[in-house]
């Protein structure tokens, strides 16, 4: 699994329509064969940062990157932002998705 975290500091007039300027970038992403998980959250700490967690199956993060969506998602964010994001870009050998955490098993 190819598992990927980007910070994107967006500039403070743009950060609550955050959402609604990646939508179609996430709804496509998500419709992507080989895509595990694509998925926003809104920093505690700064309300000007979001943070997007996302995986792909080994192969599919390539498609990913190539795509039309993720070219036009790139040029629709870059005047959005204050500055490039900051990535963590991964793979995990063998893992396929979430794991239980055992600290607060309820299950």
């Amino acid at each position: 699994m190819i598992f990927i975290v980007v910070k994107f500091p967006v500039k403070p007039e743009f950060a609550d329509e955050w959402p609604s300027h990646v939508d179609a970038f996430t709804r496509a992403t998500r419709a992507e064969p080989g895509n595990l998980w694509f998925e926003w959250s809104r920093s505690v700490e700064d309300p000007n940062t979001y943070v997007l967690v996302e995986a792909f199956q080994d192969d599919a993060a390539e498609a990913h990157v190539n795509s039309d969506h993720f070219r036009a998602a790139m040029e629709t964010m870059r005047p959005l932002v204050r500055q490039a994001p900051d990535i963590v870009s991964t793979t995990i050998p063998g893992s396929t998705g979430w794991d239980k955490m055992g600290e607060i098993g309820l299950d």
